[in-house]
C-alpha cells in the first residue's frame, strides 16, 4: 500500500509497533538481501528503521514541506541506504541510513522551496540548511563583544565559517529572503489593477527594428538578384539549381543534363559564386560611399 493512503499519524503509529533489530539480526537480514536479494530480509530491515526516517522527517518541517512528503522521500533514502548497505565494512545499518535519509529529504526539500533551482552544489547545499543558524550564532558573539556587523561583513563571516565561496552566501541570500510570487499577481500599487507580467520588457522587436530589418532584407534581396543577373545563362542554372531549391541537385546529375564533367560543373559553380561576390561587394560600397 503506498504511503500516502495513510496520515503522518499513522505511519508514525505503525513504525512505532515495529521490531527493534539487534545488531546481529540486522547483519544477517543485510547478508539475505545483498546475496540472496531476499525481498522478505529487505522489507524487514526496511520496517524496523522506518521510525528513524519518520524523526529525520520531522526535523524539516520548518520547511513548509508536506509531512506525508517529507516522510516519502525519507522512506526513498532509507531504500537507497538498504541496497547500497554493505555488511562487510562492520558499521550497523542505522548509521549507514542516516546519511542516505538527510540527502534525500535535502534534496527533497531544495527542489520544492523554490520554482527557481535554489542550488545543487554541495556549498549551496550547506548554506540552505545551514545559513540562518550560523549567521544567528555570529550575530549572537558579536553582541556578546559588544560590536555590531554590517551585510558585507556578517556575509564574510559566513562564508568562512560555512567554507564556501562569499559569491555562494551573496546568492543564498537572496534566494532564501523571499518566496516566488505569480507573474498574474496585481500590482498594489496600480490603481489601473495591471498584472506584473504587464511590467516585463518586451523582447520582441520594436517597431524601429522591424522596420530597418525590412528595408535591409529588401535591399539584401535587389542585391542578390542583381549578382544572380550579372551571371551568364549556364552559370545562372546551375547556382539556381545547386542552392536556390528545396532540394538541391547533385554536381553529377547537372553534369549529365549539360554534357559537362562534375569537376567542370564544379569550377563553373565556383566561377558563378566568385562573380557574385565581387557584384556584392561593389553595391555595399556604393551604398556605405552614398551614406
Amino acid at each position: 500500500m503506498p504511503l500516502d493512503a495513510f496520515s503522518d499519524q499513522t505511519m508514525s503509529r505503525r513504525a512505532m509497533k515495529a521490531e527493534l533489530l539487534d545488531a546481529e539480526t540486522e547483519l544477517r537480514l543485510a547478508y539475505a538481501w545483498r546475496d540472496q536479494r531476499d525481498e522478505q530480509a529487505l522489507h524487514r530491515l526496511i520496517t524496523a528503521y522506518m521510525r528513524l526516517a519518520i524523526s529525520m522527517a520531522a526535523k524539516f518541517r520548518r520547511y513548509g514541506a508536506p509531512m506525508n512528503d517529507l516522510i516519502q522521500e525519507a522512506s526513498l533514502g532509507l531504500m537507497k541506504a538498504a541496497d547500497k548497505f554493505d555488511p562487510d565494512r562492520g558499521v550497523r545499518f542505522s548509521t549507514y541510513a542516516v546519511w542516505w535519509i538527510k540527502a534525500s529529504i535535502q534534496d527533497y526539500v531544495m527542489r520544492n522551496w523554490s520554482m527557481v533551482r535554489t542550488g545543487s552544489t554541495s556549498s549551496q547545499k550547506a548554506l540552505f540548511f545551514n545559513m540562518r543558524r550560523v549567521q544567528a550564532k555570529l550575530e549572537r558573539e558579536a553582541e556578546a563583544r559588544g560590536e555590531t556587523l554590517d551585510g558585507h561583513q556578517l556575509r564574510h563571516m559566513i562564508a568562512t565559517e560555512v567554507g564556501v565561496p562569499l559569491a555562494d552566501v551573496e546568492m543564498m541570500e537572496g534566494r532564501l529572503s523571499g518566496t516566488d510570487f505569480s507573474l498574474n499577481a496585481t500590482q498594489s500599487s496600480d490603481e489601473e489593477g495591471r498584472e506584473w507580467i504587464d511590467a516585463l520588457e518586451d523582447e520582441a522587436a520594436q517597431a524601429a527594428e522591424q522596420v530597418e530589418g525590412a528595408h535591409d532584407a529588401e535591399c539584401l534581396r535587389g542585391w542578390l538578384i542583381s549578382a544572380i543577373q550579372g551571371l551568364n545563362p549556364r552559370e545562372r542554372f546551375i547556382v539556381t539549381e545547386r542552392k536556390l531549391r528545396d532540394a538541391p541537385r547533385t554536381l553529377e546529375s547537372l553534369g549529365e543534363e549539360l554534357g559537362l564533367s562534375k569537376e567542370r560543373v564544379r569550377q563553373l559553380e565556383a566561377a558563378a559564386f566568385t562573380k557574385m561576390r565581387r557584384s556584392l561587394e561593389t553595391q555595399s560600397r556604393e551604398v556605405h560611399h552614398f551614406l
